[in-house]
């Protein structure tokens, strides 16, 4: 999940270098959508992995 949030941010700095302000926009979001994703399911994983193994 990761490796796809750096490839849209990649794809977004690429446009915004390409000048195609729309294209780098919607790639933005996207990878900061799926980050914030990755992050709140690491954290749960963290969570609950600590709980369930104790």
């Amino acid at each position: 999940m990761l490796r796809w949030a750096l490839f849209f941010l990649l794809v977004a700095i690429i446009a915004a270098i390409l000048g195609m302000p729309q294209v780098a926009a919607i790639s933005g979001e996207i990878s900061k959508i799926i980050f914030f994703v990755f992050i709140v399911l690491f954290l749960l994983i963290l969570l609950f992995g600590a709980t369930i193994f104790k």
